[in-house]
């Protein structure tokens, strides 16, 4: 048995219509805010992986001054202080390289490496801690892939930073 025709005309816009204004504003709003938007800065994704990058060689530097001052460390933390690597060459990937970006800026020398092993653990899974949670927070502010990007490295630090814990045990 057929279903009768609906008693009366629903009114406003039919959902066809919304759908093709909506994906027509989202257009126009893609071309007018194009690359070219007339600063001549880098883009704000462009600074956050900028500093993304920053980081995390300023935190390969607090690995490696661990490393030096604790060399009975490396078996646990040279694994993770590759992996930091990986993530700052994933954050200067595709961008323009500059000489300052191969090494932290003098200014961002690491603290000092306590004398204790257990304390200079520990002060490596609070910057780990410490930097996991700002990019937490900065990866909802850039767009699509370097969100991601962020987010990974993110939840990398966040496990590096229960792993130096464990070990700080």
């Amino acid at each position: 048995m057929p279903y009768p025709p609906p008693s009366r005309t629903p009114s406003g816009p039919r959902r066809r219509t919304l759908l093709a204004s909506a994906a027509g504003a989202a257009l126009l709003a893609g071309c007018s805010a194009g690359a070219d938007s007339g600063d001549d800065g880098p883009s704000a994704a462009a600074r956050a992986r900028a500093r993304a990058a920053r980081d995390s060689r300023r935190l390969l530097a607090r690995y490696d001054a661990v490393l030096a001052a604790h060399p009975a460390l490396a078996d646990r933390l040279r694994p993770l202080r590759a992996e930091v690597a990986a993530h700052a060459a994933a954050f200067e990937e595709g961008t323009k390289p500059s000489p300052a970006a191969s090494k932290p800026p003098a200014s961002a020398a690491p603290a000092a490496v306590p004398a204790a092993e257990k304390d200079a653990v520990t002060q490596l899974a609070t910057a780990e801690r410490a930097l996991a949670d700002r990019r937490a927070k900065e990866l909802l502010q850039v767009p699509g892939e370097l969100a991601r990007l962020l987010a990974s490295v993110a939840a990398a630090g966040a496990a590096h930073a229960y792993l130096l814990t464990e070990v700080a045990k």
